[in-house]
């Protein structure tokens, strides 16, 4: 792992998350995105090295749609950046972890995948590979 690349929070309400990310903890709002596959708005705050990714449900559809309907607003996971995510995910599959979601397109161009939290002690972990970065070896 070489960081935590970000934090995802779900939400109801992405303007006013963004104002009180933005305007009220100041923030800098590095840009929105739309990720229709995924029925997936996402703003993208930085703080420090690593960022916050405010995740709204389009329609309240999607996984995010379902997380909200069943747990409400809160953190839906913690992204770690790696290198080579193929190679990972075969180390963690000898491991006994897989992809409950992916590898498929991200945010920002990453290449994502998500581990179940059944057996990440109950928090969902995104793996990340930045866009430009060898997918193997």
């Amino acid at each position: 792992m070489k960081r935590i690349e970000h934090i995802g929070v779900a939400v109801r309400d992405i303007e006013a998350a963004i104002a009180f990310y933005g305007e009220t903890l100041g923030l800098e709002l590095l840009g929105r995105e739309v990720l229709t596959d995924l029925s997936v708005e996402v703003a993208l705050f930085r703080i420090g090295d690593t960022k916050i990714e405010l995740l709204a449900a389009l329609g309240g559809k999607g996984t995010i749609g379902r997380f909200l309907e069943k747990r409400g607003e809160g953190v839906h996971h913690i992204c770690f950046e790696v290198d080579r995510l193929v190679d990972r995910l075969a180390e963690f599959e000898v491991r006994g972890y897989r992809c409950i979601e992916g590898p498929q397109p991200g945010a920002e161009g990453k290449t994502v995948c998500f581990l179940s939290p059944r057996a990440t002690f109950g928090v969902l972990v995104e793996l990340a590979e930045m866009p430009g970065k060898s997918r193997t070896g």
